[in-house]
């Protein structure tokens, strides 16, 4: 992309044209401050590009509107790829109060861009004439997209609907940033320091050390440290004896954003739910809920609950059968107290042992993170005739980050790929899939075309230097997940910005990510890379099958915790008017319909829910997981009829109608062009262990 005129640019990294090696970020010389000029730039370009589109007075054309769009914002799409990035992934106080200041006037930018008369003029009137423009089936699909977009945003309603439709945005992006900046000084602000051997009772080495690192990044040199990240402190409900700081630690991991101070986050969930209830009604819809769903694989809020309510019986049966094996256990060992949510990890790794002989803490000196990287590419390799080559002279926003070059069977260069797998206090928690720099061939093809650069960051405990990071097998299925993200990024191969990667339903995004998690599974694969981090021997068949045959334990509470959340979700956003809605007072309303056990918490209390929260991007669609798992545990199910867990054949017609079509077809169409039909539930309930025949 050609470097913007202005004076600033010689001094601007971010308006510059990169030397950098594949067109990377030189973040090595980009600044905070640089931000700021930067956008300004960028958004005026984009204006100035829409309007040289509006401004044309030949007669609208796919070219000259639809293409030209997706040519506009260019830089500004640049730009704000990098910002988004480090504000996610290494942030301070200069890019938080940027942040704050930005999104609403990046709602507004795009907000008039998208309630432009003009422009969506010329788009409808090609929408009009579509089965005469002659165009090819990803044309289509474009300009289909471009339709319902503009329709679905308030394109064509009367100015006092538009002018509100605006306001409500604006104030929504403001509201989904402070969310999100609360629950992440909730998280930095939170510690629990212990100091000594009584503290540290029941601790396994893997967990000593990582605290013991996360203690000395806080400059408590000598102590170990456990925070609210999740793979430090799932792990220290799960091992320590010590149930008066588990109880400590988990009652602050389930408080973020709900501590009644000025990080407290209730009153940014009403308004939120509120505004977002009064711009479905704008558009023509009774509920938040019925205008999303509308849009997606669901389409209706009815389809949505109908899954959550076929999973949710046997997924609480099995958790309440769990919950009294583990009562038991309790009473055998002499404990005079009802198991409380903040013992059910605890005992449950009890009650796994008891069952199947297999704790946590036999499986992580076999999973060392190295090798699950290993084992993540070369199954990409297998399946798709990927190579991920370590590179060292691309520039990355942290010492910590990797990065390798991606090419295909013939050697052709497909993209760079980064790895940012350490939590630190500069990251918000959990893990994501973005880019830097999507796929297309609009701006040239052959060797011309525009390659992705894709990132993963995730928040695994950092060994202390020198010594191997381990992984539990859920943060190993993490790992294995994001990548699933980022091969749909990376084989995108699609001409058009707009419909490229991961831009398809949320419904099915997780298709990609959640099925590639299945190959961590495969026996081949663990005994291949599953390698003690000391002896180098690899995982004991033994060990194997007790790993397969616990497959589902735990699987009533994974559910219920997750299900809870997205029924949640659901009735937040299925509500007509949300106006003085008290939101603790509607969240023990939701999970008491449900007969929600008090032993398990939902995976993601309101409070702290930036899935839902913190923009819209998976408002009322939580249930995207769960529904795309439909699809993922039928999908592998191909590979299994085969008898090969990588069939040529499967794979090839996965990548093409899946991995690599981005949103160039309706996803259920794509999906039925790979598996030749729709799945049902059965799959799922199968995985998770949900059937009578699956059960322990």
């Amino acid at each position: 992309m050609a470097a913007v005129s202005t004076a600033s640019t010689a001094s601007n990294p971010l308006l510059a044209d990169w030397k950098t090696p594949f067109g990377a970020p030189p973040f090595g010389e980009i600044q905070p401050e640089h931000f700021g000029p930067a956008f300004e730039a960028a958004l005026a370009a984009h204006r100035r590009e829409i309007d040289a589109i509006t401004g044309d007075p030949a007669a609208a054309t796919f070219e000259n509107t639809i293409t030209a769009m997706e040519r506009a914002g260019r830089l500004l799409d640049r730009v704000s790829a990098v910002f988004h990035g480090l504000a996610s992934a290494h942030t301070n106080d200069e890019l938080l109060k940027l942040e704050r200041e930005l999104s609403p006037k990046l709602a507004a930018h795009g907000n008039t861009i998208r309630l432009n008369d003009s422009l969506f003029a010329r788009i409808d009137t090609l929408w009009q004439q579509r089965e005469t423009l002659g165009l090819d089936p990803e044309q289509a699909r474009v300009l289909e997209r471009y339709h319902t977009n503009f329709r679905r945003s308030g394109a064509g309603l009367d100015k006092a609907k538009k002018d509100r439709l605006a306001e409500i945005g604006e104030r929504l992006a403001t509201l989904g940033t402070t969310f999100s900046q609360h629950v992440l000084a909730d998280e930095q602000s939170w510690t629990l320091t212990l100091d000594g051997e009584e503290d540290l009772a029941g601790l396994p080495d893997f967990l000593r050390t990582a605290a013991e690192e996360a203690a000395r990044e806080r400059h408590q040199d000598g102590k170990h440290v456990i925070t609210l990240s999740r793979s430090s402190v799932e792990p220290f409900l799960q091992s320590s004896r010590r149930r008066d700081l588990r109880e400590k630690a988990y009652r602050a991991w389930i408080a973020r954003g709900d501590n009644n101070d000025k990080t407290d986050n209730k009153a940014i969930i009403a308004e939120t739910t509120a505004l977002r209830a009064e711009r479905a009604h704008l558009l023509g819809y009774n509920s938040f809920a019925a205008y999303r769903h509308a849009d997606a694989m669901a389409k209706t809020p009815a389809n949505v609950r109908g899954l959550l309510e076929r999973v949710w019986p046997p997924a609480r049966r099995r958790a309440l059968a769990d919950r009294d094996a583990m009562q038991e256990i309790i009473r055998n060992e002499g404990g005079n107290f009802r198991l409380a949510a903040w013992d059910w990890r605890h005992y449950a790794e009890k009650l796994r042992k008891a069952h199947f002989d297999l704790d946590e803490a036999e499986i992580k000196p076999y999973l060392a993170l190295d090798n699950v990287i290993a084992a993540a590419f070369d199954c990409a390799n297998r399946l798709f005739g990927l190579t991920f080559t370590e590179v060292k002279d691309i520039p990355v926003w942290h010492p910590d980050v990797r990065t390798f070059e991606v090419k295909d069977a013939a050697g052709k260069h497909v993209g760079v790929f980064f790895g940012d797998y350490f939590a630190r206090s500069s990251k918000r928690s959990g893990a994501w899939m973005t880019t830097f720099r999507d796929q297309n061939k609009l701006e040239g093809q052959g060797p011309l075309e525009v390659r992705p650069l894709v990132i993963n960051v995730m928040n695994f405990s950092k060994a202390a230097p020198g010594q191997h990071t381990l992984l539990s097998f859920d943060d190993a299925r993490t790992l294995f997940h994001e990548l699933g993200h980022g091969l749909h990024g990376l084989l995108s191969d699609v001409t058009y910005p707009s419909i490229c990667g991961t831009r398809v339903a949320t419904d099915f995004v997780e298709l990609p990510s959640q099925l590639y998690e299945h190959w961590l599974e495969r026996p081949e694969v663990l005994r291949k890379f599953a390698l003690h981090h000391e002896t180098g021997r690899p995982m004991p068949d033994t060990l194997l099958a007790k790993l397969k045959a616990a497959r589902t334990f735990n699987q009533g509470f994974a559910t219920v915790e997750y299900v809870a959340s997205a029924l949640v979700d659901l009735d937040f956003h299925e509500l007509a008017a949300a106006d003085k809605l008290d939101v603790a007072a509607f969240e023990a309303k939701s999970l008491a319909k449900i007969e929600m056990p008090e032993e398990i918490a939902m995976r993601h209390r309101p409070t702290h829910f930036t899935h839902v929260f913190s923009g819209g991007g998976y408002a009322a669609a939580y249930y995207s997981y769960m529904w795309s798992e439909v699809l993922d545990a039928d999908a592998f199910d191909a590979f299994a009829e085969t008898g090969d867990d990588f069939d040529p054949a499967t794979a090839q017609r996965l990548k093409e109608f899946v991995y690599s079509a981005g949103n160039t077809r309706d996803p259920a169409e794509a999906y039925t062009k790979f598996r030749g039909r729709l799945p049902t539930v059965d799959a799922l309930l199968k995985k998770r262990g949900l059937t009578e025949a699956a059960a322990v």
